[in-house]
């Protein structure tokens, strides 16, 4: 079945619910990680207007509006009026004022060391001040909490490592949760996925060659096995469907919605894996 988006009504990717009652108690090296989803939902991702900034008629915590915003940066607004914004640069997002920025990675575009005024919060994700060997934050700010698990990064001659150069910045929005790559450049451990625990809603770059070759990147999104994917970091049709040609392996539905905003609900997740191409066929 075909599904259309539309800018001004509610689209639903299936009618199927599955309730199952389990609960499990998993401890893990981190302090904040996600708690694994033993009970799943029907599906529900709608696109979302932001005329003056509304979430739906939801009575939902676990619920955000995501926005892409250019290259590896997505808006995520909460329904208590948090928003945050992914691989901040000062120019993707500039002015919409954000009360927590995330950058990942020490380049120049996805970083700015000139943020806006009024943001609470400007969390790093690489060794930043003197004597650090790696970034590590947990803040909480009404009803999002954010989190970061380190990975190690290509130096940009390409020929070694920079360890803890990264990060995979985790949002968390009531029993919600969103993660955002970065710049991720290898597969991840066992400690990395503990680290993260569940994640429902995970930020892909799909790039193919500044971060990681597309087939090392969809063992990723098998490895961590969200939900939904939302891709970016990538350069016109041609990158994103080569990624979809390779997201068959793990039989994920494909969209297209025709506007940049989406509301994501926890207990509406598919149940299928589910790609959103929000970032059209530009994405850069």
């Amino acid at each position: 079945m075909t599904l259309r988006f539309s800018a001004r009504f509610s689209a639903r990717f299936s009618i199927v619910a599955l309730l199952a009652a389990a609960f499990a108690l998993l401890a893990g090296p981190a302090s904040a990680r996600c708690s694994k989803n033993l009970v799943q939902f029907g599906s529900g991702v709608q696109v979302a207007s932001l005329d003056g900034f509304r979430l739906a008629a939801d009575t939902s915590p676990n619920r955000v509006i995501v926005t892409f915003l250019g290259h590896a940066s997505y808006q995520i607004d909460t329904p208590q009026g948090v928003r945050a914004i992914t691989d901040y640069n000062g120019v993707n997002g500039f002015g919409r004022r954000p009360d927590i920025v995330t950058m990942n990675n020490a380049h120049s575009t996805h970083f700015t060391d000139d943020p806006e005024e009024g943001v609470t919060h400007v969390l790093r994700g690489w060794p930043s001040e003197p004597g650090e060997t790696e970034a590590k934050h947990e803040v909480t700010l009404k009803d999002m909490k954010v989190w970061n698990v380190p990975t190690n990064a290509r130096d940009w001659g390409g020929s070694s490592a920079r360890i803890n150069g990264n990060s995979i910045f985790i949002y968390a929005v009531g029993d919600l949760c969103i993660a955002h790559l970065g710049h991720l450049h290898h597969r991840l451990t066992g400690d990395h996925l503990e680290e993260l625990g569940r994640i429902d809603v995970l930020m892909v770059p799909i790039d193919g060659s500044y971060t990681m070759g597309l087939p090392l990147m969809v063992d990723v999104i098998r490895q961590i096995q969200p939900s939904v994917v939302l891709p970016m970091h990538y350069w016109g049709r041609g990158q994103l469907e080569r990624f979809e040609g390779l997201m068959v392996a793990l039989e994920a539905d494909f969209l297209w919605p025709d506007q940049r905003s989406v509301e994501i609900v926890k207990e509406q997740l598919p149940e299928k894996l589910t790609v959103i191409a929000v970032g059209g066929e530009g994405g850069g």
